[in-house]
């Protein structure tokens, strides 16, 4: 929760939280420090909101995130895709399961277990351009066009019911298929089983082309290594007069956009860093 006004929103948003099952609440830059409201408003979630971080910045808060989501209810200058909070949960969901699959195949998972941010903005204006470009992805939650705006603590609890939901599905379906012996499964049973996929796959289809390191073998990037990475590049375009360093404009913002796009991992990482290490030298 990115410089909130009021600490009982703060509270609130640890309930939705406790309900929903989530439990790793941040608070970035508060303009008032938790206090009594805060704890009359989380009832239940009262832990999340006792273990609360607080930090002085969302760069610092998200440096080790993998995957980084934002909520936003408009599109702003320099928009990253958008999914709504299912397509967001099954993201999440995918991305844990791939991220987790490379825990006994790689030097680097131990260090980097599946670490992902969903930033909330401030109640009167949300969140700035510079916060948003943190994020792969924007969640926008399905609302009236008229004023889509929900209350942040509303906020939430909408998209954590629906990772909470997903999460449920997702379980339920991995224990269910680690149930079936394949080599026994009849011809109709292997048809239904498909038809049942396609169905899943058809309810959660998203709105736009999505490639979450399913086949990927090392690690995901961290949020803090790709903001490293950018500002490489921008000092390399400067260092060979491709950018004015005085009037960069946009560039550091595309560049990391093109970067989530990407989706590197840590030895793409390695190799990029390499090269603009020599190129600088040079």
């Amino acid at each position: 929760m990115v410089n909130t006004t009021l600490p009982a929103n703060i509270g609130s948003a640890a309930r939705a939280m406790h309900t929903m099952g989530l439990s790793h609440l941040t608070v970035v830059d508060p303009k008032l420090p938790i206090d009594d409201t805060s704890v009359s408003h989380a009832a239940g979630g009262n832990d999340i909101l006792a273990a609360a971080k607080i930090t002085a910045t969302l760069a610092e808060t998200v440096s080790n995130c993998q995957l980084v989501f934002a909520a936003s209810s408009r599109s702003r200058h320099l928009p990253r895709p958008v999914v709504n909070p299912t397509q967001a949960a099954k993201i999440m969901l995918d991305f844990i399961d791939t991220q987790n699959s490379l825990s006994t195949e790689s030097k680097h998972s131990a260090a980097t277990p599946p670490n992902i941010a969903i930033i909330f903005g401030r109640e009167d204006r949300g969140l700035t351009n510079e916060e948003l470009a943190f994020a792969d992805y924007h969640i926008q939650i399905d609302a009236n066009p008229d004023y889509p705006v929900l209350n942040v603590a509303s906020a939430v609890q909408v998209i954590a019911s629906f990772i909470f939901a997903y999460a449920q599905t997702h379980q339920a379906s991995v224990i269910e298929k680690s149930k079936i012996d394949e080599s026994k499964m009849d011809k109709n049973s292997i048809e239904q089983s498909n038809n049942d996929n396609d169905n899943d796959e058809k309810l959660a289809a998203p709105l736009l082309n999505t490639y979450i390191r399913q086949q990927w073998d090392e690690p995901a990037i961290t949020q803090q290594q790709l903001q490293q990475l950018t500002q490489r590049v921008t000092d390399l375009m400067v260092a060979r007069n491709l950018a004015d360093s005085e009037h960069l404009r946009a560039l550091p913002t595309r560049l990391s956009r093109l970067g989530s796009r990407l989706q590197l991992d840590q030895k793409e990482y390695q190799l990029l860093s390499a090269l603009i290490a020599k190129l600088i030298k040079d």
